[in-house]
């Protein structure tokens, strides 16, 4: 498989990445490789997506960039510092935030405290990034003191992600933000997610409901058996008959 579509170079000409994976080659055991050899680049307030089949080596990706897997071989870069397999909470500080797509908020917790639990780096910004977070989500203030399990899907990925924003990062990885989700709260939660694009964060995004990603996303990826397939914009993936035919008909069909 080859890839497709303009290089990221031709679509934003002169620009270097915020974020830049090369030849990525990463498992969860020493013998055994999910990913052999991808590549990603991220530029400034994008929107990437990642899809692909299941199994592809999507989540691997992200949490191989955000320290979560060990990565064997290739780099990964923030703003031209070296950051390869620096743990989760040193990305955090250096202002990269992830959202997992399971076990993602502190169901004991109430939604103002699992929003403080965001914010134990630096506690002297709370009023500010308080306000900023639930002006982005209103139901967090309105519903501040209510314990977070008793919520809905999607009222939880609101405080995941709220949460995440609270460090007031540049760039978000979002794991399966739509994942168990209802039909509605996947369409409210994406819309959250471009919300807080437009905002100036950029974010990377695994997703497995593939179409919806590709209309909202800059750019795509699309990866198959560790290795980057397909890649352009995301009205090119949407209408590229080979991505259709090879994995959007597949994952439409398991929608």
């Amino acid at each position: 498989m080859t890839e497709t579509g303009p290089t990221e170079q031709s679509i934003y000409p002169g620009e270097e990445p915020i974020l830049d994976a090369s030849a990525i080659v990463a498992g969860y055991t020493p013998d055994v490789d999910i990913l052999n050899g991808c590549n990603l680049t991220l530029f400034e307030d994008e929107l990437v997506g990642i899809i692909g089949p299941n199994g592809a080596g999507k989540s691997t990706l992200i949490k191989a960039m955000f320290g979560l897997v060990p990565i064997k071989d290739g780099t990964v870069t923030l703003r031209g510092d070296a950051i390869t397999n620096l743990p989760g909470h040193a990305l955090v500080s250096k202002g990269v935030s992830y959202v997992p797509q399971v076990r993602n908020i502190f169901a004991a917790l109430t939604i103002v405290e699992n929003l403080e639990m965001g914010l134990y780096l630096k506690p002297e910004i709370w009023e500010e990034r308080y306000e900023f977070v639930t002006e982005l989500f209103p139901l967090l203030k309105n519903r501040a003191k209510q314990r977070a399990g008793s919520l809905s899907g999607g009222e939880r990925q609101m405080v995941a992600m709220g949460r995440a924003l609270m460090m007031d990062p540049t760039v978000l990885f979002l794991d399966e933000p739509s994942a168990g989700l209802s039909p509605a709260n996947q369409d409210d939660v994406f819309r959250r997610i471009a919300e807080i694009n437009e905002a100036g964060i950029s974010i990377v995004m695994v997703e497995q409901n593939a179409r919806t990603c590709l209309q909202i996303c800059d750019r795509a990826y699309v990866l198959d058996q560790g290795r980057n397939a397909y890649t352009g914009t995301g009205e090119q993936l949407l209408n590229d008959p080979k991505v259709i035919e090879l994995y959007l008909g597949t994952l439409a069909k398991a929608l």
